[in-house]
């Protein structure tokens, strides 16, 4: 991402849904480095999140289930939709249990994601710890075969974080503007 987006270096909501909590840890570690690289972050549940308004750029993440997104971070999209379109928005999906990527987000829900006009969408591998899982949970867990694994590369996290950092500095045009809010 080599051109910085129209973006006032305020504050980025990093918004996610997770059952289980890896997607969460994956929202945090994002928040962290965007606050390493000068942003301000605010990590909520998405269905925590309330005004919009408040935020220069927005980051939504879901933990993927069978090929798609969870319900809540679904409803939150639709939600923030006239939002994200006028901020700079970025995705992040959850998921994959395995190293082929087969557990990962389906094309349906792809479809879905490229309506929100993200700068980018970016697929996780996830965490698998099956002591956390219900019954049924358990039952599906064996069916695929998966065993208790953490497929995250906390590297590429940090790095999508980076990006984002990137392309949200100010543009040395906007600064000489006085546009650009210097939060330090």
């Amino acid at each position: 991402m080599s051109e910085a987006l129209a973006v006032d270096r305020g504050t980025v909501l990093v918004a996610y849904a997770s059952r289980h909590g890896s997607t969460r840890e994956i929202a945090e570690t994002i928040a962290s480095q965007l606050e390493s690289d000068g942003l301000r972050a605010i990590v909520r549940r998405v269905d925590e999140v309330g005004d919009l308004d408040a935020y220069d750029a927005i980051v939504i993440g879901s933990a993927v289930y069978a090929g798609s997104w969870m319900k809540e971070a679904t409803r939150f999209l639709e939600r923030a939709s006239p939002r994200t379109a006028r901020v700079p928005t970025w995705l992040f999906s959850s998921g994959p249990i395995d190293d082929s990527g087969k557990h990962g987000v389906s094309e349906a829900q792809q479809l879905a994601l490229n309506g929100v006009h993200a700068v980018e969408h970016r697929v996780f591998g996830g965490r698998l710890d099956v002591s956390q899982l219900g019954f049924v949970e358990r039952r599906i867990v064996k069916l695929v075969g998966a065993t208790d694994a953490d497929h995250r590369s906390w590297d590429d996290i940090r790095a999508f974080a980076d990006d984002i950092a990137s392309a949200c500095a100010p543009r040395p045009d906007a600064e000489a503007l006085g546009t650009v809010r210097d939060e330090g």
